[in-house]
């Protein structure tokens, strides 16, 4: 059985923040909001207008802020720790992904506090046929994503990326009680985004298409959304980088791109790309959009294989096809080939493009990552890699032997 899921509403058009929100009030009556976020977005006062529109409707509030960029299990339980003495109804996520998905961790521990981290970070191949049934969610607290990246697409996605503090290894967590009940894409949150934070989420958004595109648990619900994104990321993203603070248009599409990724993505799940993404991140400390962005290329090459040495592990089709797969994108985008090769090696010179005018370096090593630490690093990353929970949806099954191959060439370049 194959399934399309989403939030239950999900908002869209700059801004719909406070009409948005205005449904805990007439529609829901709703008490108490807790707001999580991180304190660069705090001190910025990104979460002002929330706060006041909560004020003005007379639902208390009270706001997280602790949160760091790669979102640690001590956070989430020092978050929880906070809640469980507030007792809200309402959760509030506001961020990219790290604030979000650590809100989701949040929300599974308070309402339920019995469970076991290591229970839910169990890997399978297709979450909707798991073994460890995930706790139900949204009895104690509704949860409202709002995103102020264009990137991560967290709000409609039913996965949480946690490190563990103490093993440093980063989990991937995934089940569709995780989905937010409600996704507010409201532009008016995005317009500062700096020039990095634009590039690193936007090329994010673009690994997200391309991998549910090829996912051998792609549908045709999923495909419609990838291609659309894709084509709206390569339109504006530049525009976006270029001068986000004042175009409007760019700001708004990209949001919307980066969303329908998220759905896609949702569905379909993703790849090989986001798991040695997740273990270069986790390591090295790359943003985890630019660790896609210096995968994608090796990762295109590798699925486009037309005899791999394993398939994915339960594909929809009886042969490989992931070649033809990126000829469409290739083909939907504009790009020209006189057969599928050529049509896929056009998309790898457009994603490279793309990249140079956002200003994404070629190679790992560009990042300043030195050539012992990455070497000394390199077979523990792999094994990581390879027991990801994204490895089991890509349509080439890798060998170890061939993700360290893939980061030694994303490392060292051509």
């Amino acid at each position: 059985m194959l399934w399309f899921r989403t939030p239950e509403k999900v908002y869209i058009k700059k801004g719909c923040l406070p009409v948005a929100l205005e449904e805990l009030k007439t529609v829901m009556g709703k008490k108490k909001a807790f707001i999580v976020t991180d304190s660069f977005l705090y001190e910025n006062g990104y979460t002002k207008d929330i706060c006041k529109r909560l004020d003005e409707m007379g639902i208390e509030h009270m706001t997280y802020s602790n949160v760091a960029p790669d979102p640690t299990l001590s956070c989430a339980v020092e978050g929880t720790k906070q809640m469980v003495a507030f007792k809200p109804d309402t959760i509030i996520a506001v961020g990219g992904g790290s604030p979000m998905d650590a809100a989701k961790i949040m929300w599974v521990m308070y309402e339920h506090p019995e469970v076991d981290f290591m229970d839910m970070a169990m890997r399978f191949s297709d979450i909707r046929k798991r073994i460890y049934q995930f706790p139900k969610m949204g009895e104690k607290a509704y949860f409202i994503a709002v995103p102020t990246t264009s990137g991560t697409g967290s709000e409609v996605t039913p996965f949480a990326v946690i490190t563990d503090d103490e093993s440093k290894v980063k989990y991937p967590l995934a089940d569709y009680e995780l989905m937010p009940n409600m996704a507010i894409v409201d532009a008016d949150m995005m317009m500062d985004a700096p020039k990095g934070l634009t590039a690193a989420s936007g090329i994010d958004a673009v690994t997200h298409a391309l991998e549910a595109y090829a996912s051998m648990m792609a549908t045709e619900f999923t495909d419609g959304l990838a291609l659309e994104s894709l084509k709206v990321i390569f339109e504006y993203l530049p525009r976006a980088y270029e001068n986000g603070k004042n175009d409007v248009e760019a700001r708004e599409k990209m949001a919307h791109a980066a969303t329908m990724a998220g759905m896609a993505f949702a569905n379909a799940f993703l790849g090989v790309c986001h798991s040695m993404a997740h273990k270069l991140g986790a390591y090295h400390h790359i943003a985890h959009g630019i660790a896609n962005a210096l995968m994608i290329d090796e990762v295109l090459r590798f699925n486009a294989e037309e005899v791999p040495q394993k398939m994915g592990t339960f594909p929809q089709y009886s042969y490989p096809h992931t070649l033809r797969r990126y000829a469409e994108i290739a083909e939907y985008l504009g790009i020209k080939g006189k057969d599928d090769n050529e049509k896929l090696e056009g998309l790898i010179k457009k994603i490279d493009e793309l990249k140079e005018k956002i200003g994404i370096k070629k190679t790992i090593k560009e990042y300043g990552i030195s050539e012992k630490d990455f070497l000394d690093k390199l077979d523990e990353m792999t094994e990581q890699a390879f027991d990801d929970q994204c490895t089991g949806a890509n349509p080439r099954y890798p060998l170890l032997s061939e993700i360290k191959e893939m980061y030694l060439k994303a490392y060292y370049g051509k």
